[in-house]
């Protein structure tokens, strides 16, 4: 009967080991965190798959791993690959990048190689689309005469460098448009192709 007793013992100990070990919050390093995605898919990704269903809302209402939680349990009710969840997770989190409040800084790395048509295609389009209009709502329209590209050369520098949170916009552009990589050389190339595809 005692060695009855002690078999349930151990089952019913080993049982609760199990289930609290569940329960308990596990380090960071147990989880297997995704590679980082692609900003601009990620973008489109997310206006075609998420904005359909969910009202816009700023990246920033939720914390980076919030956003993972959420990604990849929307990524089996939204039957997305592997990728675009990645991809979509990447343009959530960048875009939770506070914006920076600091004066414009001289640049003086070099202008890549890049022409800014292709600048604003790799890294632009994705959420102010191939007509400059906007790719889902609260992007600015470039082909407004009175919208963004009304204002100075100085002040969308400093926009596009820092960031910027257009008015009724849930949504705010990350610095560098997510893109860390561009140099104030390829800023001010991609300005002045702004100009010169929308007219303004």
């Amino acid at each position: 009967m005692k060695t009855r007793l002690t078999k349930q013992l151990k089952t019913t100990v080993a049982a609760i080991s199990i289930g609290a070990s569940v329960l308990l919050p596990l380090p960071a390093a147990a989880f297997d965190f995704p590679e980082p995605g692609d900003f601009a898919s990620g973008s489109k990704a997310w206006a075609e798959n998420c904005a359909r269903c969910h009202n816009i809302r700023p990246a920033n209402e939720l914390r980076d791993d919030q956003w993972l939680t959420t990604v990849f349990h929307m990524r089996v009710r939204a039957g997305l690959t592997g990728q675009e969840a990645r991809d979509i997770l990447t343009f959530l989190q960048t875009s939770n990048v506070a914006l920076v409040q600091e004066p414009v800084r001289p640049d003086d790395a070099p202008a890549s190689t890049l022409s800014g048509k292709e600048i604003y295609q790799q890294t632009c389009i994705a959420c102010h689309g191939a007509d400059g209009k906007g790719a889902f709502a609260g992007v600015p329209d470039f082909t407004d005469p009175q919208g963004r590209l009304s204002k100075s050369d100085e002040e969308l520098l400093k926009n596009v460098q820092n960031g910027f949170q257009s008015p009724g916009s849930p949504m705010a552009m990350p610095p560098r448009g997510g893109n860390s990589a561009l140099t104030g050389g390829d800023l001010q190339k991609v300005i002045k192709y702004l100009h010169s595809e929308f007219g303004s």
